[in-house]
């Protein structure tokens, strides 16, 4: 009986090195095999890319230039500790925060994009001032040269019309962006922290309807997180733009309301890859993702006083460049 006790113990034991064993070695194989979690992060923009690439259907749309699309795409970021800025090409910081800082002031003119050397949303209003009588043959860059140095000129032309800060600071005379951050402050789990960029009754004014259409904050456990939806979706250009913006706007709400930030969720409705950038996508799919940067607020003013150089990109390693023509 003495001697079964022992050869079962004995092997019981055994037994017991050898799940440890195991355990130890599916840790490291794990571990090995898993990508970091920078890497998981912005894969998931990636497997967007790749996902239209491989289901997307042929789509017409308003611009010249055709693409493939699919409908209804969602990612989740989190941006608790590292920013979502994509690595897998060189993604233009400057144009990212100037680009916000002017959706918050409530701009709607190109001139202090153009003043900023901030060029994203130049071909709009120069594709309106061809169409007026004013054109006398300026090349795009002889009109933004006049935005730059003719106030009055830019004031008359510069504008986009009632886009994003407009309908941010002033929707049919409410102040969406300073209502919710008042909201977040009092009554932090509301359901109702929503702002729309989408005005019908203004919709037609725009030179460019908004892309990113509405988004909704959500607080929890000390944290603030946001999800966009966006109607339309440029996966080469707009996307990386969109999710390192918002993630932006969250930080700032964030430091506005004593909060942390959380995650940053990303829907989009019709997910494109304009034909002229099928190129320029498949070479970014053969790239691995770099570590993520970080983002550091440097002063303690109030969102809508924030400058430049008031927000540091720390730490952002990344793939060259890679060029692709806007749809317009």
């Amino acid at each position: 009986m003495s001697f079964k006790i022992t050869v079962l113990s004995y092997c019981k034991n055994s037994f017991k090195k050898v799940i440890r064993l195991f355990c130890k070695l599916k840790k490291r194989f794990l571990y090995n095999a898993t990508p970091s979690k920078f890497r998981r992060v912005m894969q998931q923009y990636l497997d967007l890319a790749r996902y239209v690439l491989e289901h997307g259907k042929y789509r017409p749309n308003r611009t010249d230039t055709a693409g493939i699309g699919v409908f209804g795409y969602q990612m989740h970021f989190d941006i608790s500790k590292h920013f979502p800025l994509l690595t897998t090409k060189k993604v233009h910081w400057k144009s990212i925060v100037h680009e916000l800082l002017w959706f918050i002031k409530g701009d709607t003119n190109i001139k202090y994009l153009v003043d900023n050397k901030v060029n994203i949303w130049n071909e709009w209003p120069y594709e309106s001032f061809k169409k007026s009588p004013h054109f006398n043959g300026e090349s795009q860059k002889e009109f933004i040269e006049r935005i730059r140095q003719d106030a009055k000129f830019a004031q008359q032309f510069g504008n986009l019309g009632p886009v994003y800060g407009k309908q941010w600071r002033d929707f049919n005379g409410v102040d969406q962006l300073k209502k919710v951050i008042a909201q977040i402050k009092v009554n932090p789990f509301s359901r109702r922290l929503i702002v729309s960029s989408w005005n019908p009754n203004e919709v037609d004014q725009m030179l460019l309807p908004p892309c990113h259409s509405l988004y909704q904050f959500y607080v929890q456990d000390g944290q603030l997180s946001c999800q966009l939806y966006q109607r339309s979706g440029d996966i080469f250009l707009g996307i990386p733009f969109n999710i390192a913006s918002y993630s932006l706007l969250v930080y700032l709400v964030a430091k506005e309301t004593n909060l942390k930030p959380g995650s940053f969720v990303h829907t989009i409705g019709d997910a494109h890859i304009y034909e002229n950038h099928l190129e320029q996508i498949k070479l970014q799919l053969t790239r691995q993702p770099k570590p993520l940067p970080k983002v550091v607020l440097k002063s303690d003013k109030s969102i809508f006083d924030y400058q430049f150089d008031d927000i540091e990109l720390v730490d952002y390693d990344h793939h060259p460049t890679i060029k692709g023509e806007v749809a317009v």
